[in-house]
């Protein structure tokens, strides 16, 4: 999983780490010349009270562990960025299963759009829109709240037109007995083709979609035999 740690802040973390080390070690050089003069030039008879210059030794001391551990967070930051980038190349080549509103569409191809109910529907359309915002088509699905559903869509509108290779947006419009709304999730599949990072996050390409890899539900092998058709049917 990514979390929101990025390139970006991770730089600025770590610049603002050093430069705090740096003012630190001045002012402790500053302090040190200070204390020096002060114990060269006291009054004999009246010395410096010890428990004042050990206090403020104290506190440097802590101020530099504090910095110490940041400087530790911050490659551990580092490390972890660098694993994220590594789990995300694992992916290439593989057909994944994500949470998505929108799918990547090959031409010719179909696809299978897995959605979930918040509880059992009474009416209920899996329509499919171009990047347009127009409906292409309605497949009727599974109403029940108990199971996962899945419809599959041919890439064919309701004219039987083949639909060209893009984005498609998908919403499940699912209602009870009394008309309201019912809350859904979809996910969909597509097959990674690279990584990229936006803002410092791993994301997967698939298709013309960045897909954050903790929206990954599921990743697999794509089949070198011969693949078996699905049985549920679109209409």
């Amino acid at each position: 999983m990514v979390t929101s740690v990025s390139n970006t802040a991770l730089a600025t973390d770590a610049a603002k780490t050093n430069a705090t080390t740096t003012t630190l070690s001045k002012d402790f050089n500053q302090f040190l010349t200070l204390l020096t003069t002060q114990l060269q030039n006291q009054d004999p008879l009246n010395p410096m009270d010890s428990a004042q210059f050990t206090q403020q030794l104290v506190a440097f001391s802590g101020v530099e562990q504090q910095i110490n551990t940041n400087q530790k967070l911050d490659n551990l930051l580092a490390l972890q960025l660098n694993t994220a980038s590594t789990v995300g190349l694992g992916y290439v080549g593989m057909d994944i299963t994500y949470t998505s509103a929108e799918m990547n569409h090959v031409a010719g191809a179909s696809d299978p759009i897995n959605y979930t109910l918040a509880s059992d529907a009474t009416t209920l359309k899996v329509n499919i829109y171009d990047e347009a915002g127009n409906i292409v088509r309605s497949i009727d699905g599974g109403k029940s709240a108990s199971s996962a559903n899945k419809v599959v869509w041919d890439g064919k509108d309701a004219d039987g037109n083949v639909m060209k290779a893009g984005t498609y947006g998908i919403q499940v419009a699912a209602s009870d007995a009394d008309g309201k709304t019912i809350a859904t999730s979809t996910a969909v599949t597509g097959t990674v083709k690279g990584i990229e990072t936006q803002d410092g996050s791993i994301y997967l390409l698939v298709g013309d979609r960045a897909v954050a890899l903790n929206s990954v539900i599921q990743a697999v092998k794509p089949a070198t035999a011969s693949t078996t058709t699905d049985t549920d049917t679109t209409t």
